[in-house]
């Protein structure tokens, strides 16, 4: 199979070794040409433009950050609506929202290719570790074409049906909830520190009891210890996430309350200055808002 890889950030450079590591004929594109060099000198081959990317390659994956990314990539003479081969598939593992998986789905069906959309549960390092869950949807020949490569990085695929559209609903679920979470956690901690009690108690409590699960003791984690760099996911990408959230809600008529607290948060985190900070920098917001700060 060839494949390339559009969109070169800590996600989907760590995407790009793994496929490497499994032996595909990979290219690689970027806008900025310097994050090639290292997959270069491990076999890649660099591509200039995402035209070039897309000449004779059996499946496409952007991993890139928003809709409008994804928009600049796809769409327009040299993208990838207009140069993908008849019948390759385009392999969106970016976070994107449910009217641009609708809209792209159509485009590519438009011109005879396939769009498979399989955003990832999980950090950078559990790409490198091929450790990610992966949330598939789309024609299931077309997923069944991308099976290979989500064996060498995934270490669990979540079928999520014929339509695109249907991963990013859980995907977007998935991180509303989490976010939720940590959104949540950011006020319990702040109550028990106005109460002058230490943040380890309420840790300790939470991640050996009822809460003992990986998003409780990671998160939990950051939050007693106020270890908000380096970004494991960045505060602004969870506003994009929570605002996608919303938008997919409105659309279907399903009031997301706490989603607008989750928005709110962020997006004052983002004011304050901690938009490249760790999502949880939420708790900090919390602690302003508690006079802790």
């Amino acid at each position: 199979m060839k494949v390339a890889l559009v969109g070169l950030g800590r996600m989907g450079a760590a995407i790009a070794g793994r496929i490497l590591e499994g032996g595909f004929d990979l290219v690689v594109h970027n806008r900025s040409t310097e994050k090639a060099a290292g997959l270069a000198e491990a076999g890649a081959r660099v591509a200039g433009s995402v035209a070039e990317a897309c000449a004779g390659r059996d499946v496409v994956i952007t991993m890139v950050a928003d809709d409008g990314a994804l928009g600049a990539v796809a769409y327009g003479a040299g993208g990838l609506c207009a140069s993908l081969p008849a019948g390759a598939v385009h392999l969106v593992m970016g976070t994107h929202g449910v009217a641009a998986l609708g809209a792209l789905e159509e485009a590519h069906r438009r011109a005879g290719q396939q769009l498979v959309a399989a955003p990832v549960l999980g950090r950078p390092d559990a790409a490198a570790a091929g450790e990610l869950g992966i949330v598939a949807a789309g024609p299931a020949d077309a997923v069944a074409r991308c099976r290979p490569l989500f064996e060498l990085i995934g270490r669990r695929v979540f079928a999520a049906g014929e339509r695109p559209a249907g991963a990013a609903v859980i995907k977007l679920s998935n991180n509303f909830l989490l976010g939720s979470c940590i959104e949540a956690m950011g006020e319990a901690f702040a109550l028990a520190r106005k109460y002058e009690v230490a943040p380890e108690v309420l840790y300790d409590v939470l991640t050996e009891g009822l809460f003992a699960a990986p998003a409780y003791k990671v998160y939990g984690r950051l939050i007693a210890d106020e270890a908000y760099e380096p970004a494991g996911f960045a505060a602004h990408l969870g506003l994009k996430d929570a605002t996608l959230v919303l938008a997919a809600g409105e659309a279907a008529r399903v009031p997301l309350p706490s989603a607008n607290t989750l928005r709110d948060r962020l997006l004052s985190a983002i004011a304050h200055g901690d938009g490249d900070k760790d999502w949880s920098v939420m708790a900090r917001e919390q602690a302003r808002a508690s006079g802790l700060e």
